[in-house]
């Protein structure tokens, strides 16, 4: 379709938009918001009180409720606390998303701002100046062009204040939210429907899994009782045996403080942030020292051992393949199979199934700090099966989780598109590169020009 523009358009001379209607302002945000920090430090956590709205809860405009905190109110000094109210917008401080912002609803009240800064609008509508947070001309080009000083970034309220922000007539302004909440609604109603899809896939990959390393290929093999809670049936010509059966060692990583042993190079250092979904991923990397691994030396790992969490995320569990053969770790229970008998592939498997995250997740101990210890896990049953079985159904299975994980990943390519589809309209409608004011009772499509 054609892209309704403005008849008049004036240079803005500013980064990320040449130009702007003609009646439209350039406007310093601190001219028509005031900007406040939130309480800082915060008091201790209550499991009963008033929210507390941290940048774990800021997510593209809303609100959420991922690691919602709650306070009590007594416990912050009156002149310290800084109540929300309905049409405040929350800005992130620093940290990875530095410059996102959600907008206070009446809903989320009472609440009172954390960390990071608060903008309450003065001379113009809430709404509108959280779309203008959330497009680019605002949070990419003037906000990330500050939080970029430093490795960690950081935005301050002189620097968030300083950002010049194109302004319409309060009329328009309205027009644009009209149109902006329909079809951004459209937009995120398909994201939700992709997420929903994506735990679709997840869920029926797990069930594959966890089919296959308790029941085998065979549909119609013969079965037996496995003896063992939550097992149940199994193949008849299946084993069951204990972990500690199986194995030719079970110890632990080296567990003590790491601020002195870690270098900038030297010999990896995997730790439980690196365990995920059956995998090690050296995303974020840890090394040590040759001479210090060789005094570690029970922790070094060999191409087949597997790694069990045994603190924070409990449950995951990955078998270290020849790339990370040599390697140190920290703070996981380490399995060295015995290669006669099961693989660790096999036993990777096994305890990734749904079998084997319920059977860790029964054995952990502590209250306060949730772990899994060497002596429980040895007492886990798992099946085995004979080896070449074992390899045939390991085939299988990383066969079809990888036509799983495809199908997940072309999800997640959606997901990216259509937000970025958003964003480009949101872009386009408070910059004027789009005239809204037809459209806002139209039920129209998207212009394609946001698309690109």
């Amino acid at each position: 379709m054609s892209v309704p523009q403005y008849k008049r358009y004036k240079g803005a001379a500013m980064e990320g938009v040449r130009q702007l209607p003609e009646h439209w302002e350039l406007i310093k945000l601190k001219r028509v918001a005031q900007i406040r920090y939130g309480i800082g430090e915060p008091p201790s956590y209550r499991e009963e009180g008033i929210p507390l709205i941290r940048a774990t809860n800021v997510d593209a405009g809303r609100i959420t409720k991922k690691d919602l905190v709650l306070v009590d109110p007594t416990d912050i000094p009156e002149k310290r606390i800084v109540w929300l109210s309905p049409g405040d917008i929350i800005v992130v401080r620093s940290g990875a998303y530095t410059g996102d912002s959600a907008i206070i609803r009446l809903h989320h009240c009472p609440c009172i701002a954390g960390f990071d800064m608060v903008v309450t609008p003065r001379s113009c509508s809430p709404d509108y100046l959280q779309y203008a947070l959330l497009s680019s001309y605002l949070k990419r080009d003037q906000i990330d062009l500050e939080k970029l000083r430093a490795a960690q970034p950081h935005l301050n309220a002189e620097e968030l204040g300083d950002c010049t922000l194109l302004l319409p007539p309060e009329e328009e302004q309205l027009g644009i939210i009209s149109f902006l909440d329909r079809e951004t609604s459209k937009l995120d109603a398909l994201v939700a429907e992709q997420q929903r899809l994506i735990e679709l896939l997840k869920e029926k990959r797990q069930t594959v899994v966890s089919h296959a390393v308790t029941k085998g290929l065979d549909r119609n093999a013969r079965t037996k009782d496995s003896g063992v809670e939550w097992l149940r049936e199994v193949p008849e010509h299946w084993e069951c045996r204990s972990i500690s059966s199986i194995s030719t060692k079970i110890t632990n990583g080296y567990v003590g403080p790491t601020r002195d042993i870690l270098v900038d190079e030297g010999v990896r250092y995997l730790q439980s942030l690196h365990i995920k979904n059956n995998s090690i991923r050296f995303d974020n990397p840890y090394f040590v020292r040759h001479e210090w691994s060789m005094e570690h030396s029970k922790s070094i790992l060999g191409a087949g051992d597997v790694l069990i969490v045994q603190t924070g995320d409990i449950g995951q569990v990955a078998v270290v393949t020849e790339e990370f053969a040599g390697c140190n770790c920290h703070a996981l229970i380490i399995v060295a199979p015995i290669k006669d008998v099961v693989s660790g592939d096999w036993l990777a498997w096994t305890l990734n199934s749904d079998y084997g995250f319920n059977t860790l997740l029964s054995i952990q101990t502590g209250a306060l700090h949730p772990h899994l210890n060497c002596g429980n896990v040895k007492g886990v049953m798992v099946p085995v099966p004979p080896l070449e079985e074992q390899e045939e159904i390991i085939a299988t299975v990383e066969r079809r989780v990888r036509e799983f994980d495809s199908l997940i990943s072309e999800a997640q390519k959606g997901i990216l598109l259509l937000q970025e589809r958003r964003e480009a309209l949101i872009s386009a409608a408070v910059t004027g590169e789009i005239d809204v004011r037809g459209l806002v009772e139209a039920d129209t499509q998207i212009p394609d020009v946001v698309a690109a």
